[in-house]
């Protein structure tokens, strides 16, 4: 993955400084150099870099200047790269990705491109699945198309740097993780960016339902209900696993098995 960055700074061996550093990087492309805030401006919005590295005190505009120019939805992460410390409240009120003190330390450099490397890789995967759910939610909604094209039929799912496509077909069951849910699938879990709300309208259609606050189960990998008491049932998977039924929800089971519990 090449980063694309600009540096700023109206001090010439301040740029060749941070220059050099990236370059022995050697995933960063440097696509600017600017000596001034006016500049610097002009230069994002045309480049539209991913890493920015900005000088704080500037002639004419200042950095903070600088990143209030820009569109929110449009701003780079932004490392600021000054002489003072007395503006590292004011810069995390920002958003600055990071602050870097002048004169700039290698290892502390380093560190702080690791850490935007990885923010960045982050928010193309994000970006990435939006793109994919977008063309997936506009080919639904095409003339023609039938009420069964608004079923979901596959997930996108970042795994280890790379998009894995999983057919909802194939999902046993999935179960709440906090903002997340793991997707089971066989021997093999799939951690999605979304609560077990947000899944269970997605999946509604394909034949997932809620069986517990936690759990949501593909009823056709279902292979039989164990009573239990006080109305609960322990739902047995084509793979012998095994998972509650809450009786809070074993009437959207039963509307989907279309018999009674």
């Amino acid at each position: 993955m090449t980063l694309r960055a600009i540096i700023v700074d109206d001090e010439d061996p301040a740029r060749r400084g941070i220059r050099a550093l990236l370059k022995r990087a050697g995933d960063v492309e440097i696509v600017s150099e600017c000596g001034s805030g006016e500049e610097a401006i002009r230069a994002i919005n045309a480049a539209e870099p991913e890493l920015v590295y900005l000088d704080i005190q500037m002639p004419g505009k200042t950095g903070f200047d600088v990143i209030g120019a820009l569109p929110e939805t449009k701003r780079p992460h932004v490392i600021f790269v000054t002489a003072f410390d007395r503006f590292a409240v004011q810069a995390f009120e920002v958003h600055a990705f990071d602050y870097l003190l002048k004169p700039v330390n290698e290892a502390r450099f380093n560190e702080s491109l690791a850490r935007a490397r990885a923010a960045i890789a982050g928010a193309r995967d994000d970006s990435m699945l939006r793109r994919f759910w977008q063309m997936t939610q506009e080919l639904r909604a095409a003339p023609g198309q039938n009420s069964s094209a608004s079923m979901a039929d596959r997930i996108p799912v970042k795994s280890q740097g790379r998009v894995v496509i999983v057919n909802v077909a194939e999902i046993d069951w999935v179960e709440a993780d906090g903002d997340y849910v793991s997707a089971h699938v066989g021997a093999k879990t799939w951690l999605l960016r979304e609560t077990i709300v947000a899944a269970e309208a997605r999946l509604a259609l394909s034949g997932f339902v809620r069986i517990h606050r936690s759990t949501l189960v593909n009823i056709y990998r279902v292979r039989e209900l164990l009573p239990l008491s006080k109305g609960e049932f322990t739902v047995v998977l084509l793979d012998g696993t095994e998972l509650k039924l809450s009786r809070n929800y074993r009437f959207g089971l039963q509307r989907l098995l279309g018999t009674a519990l």
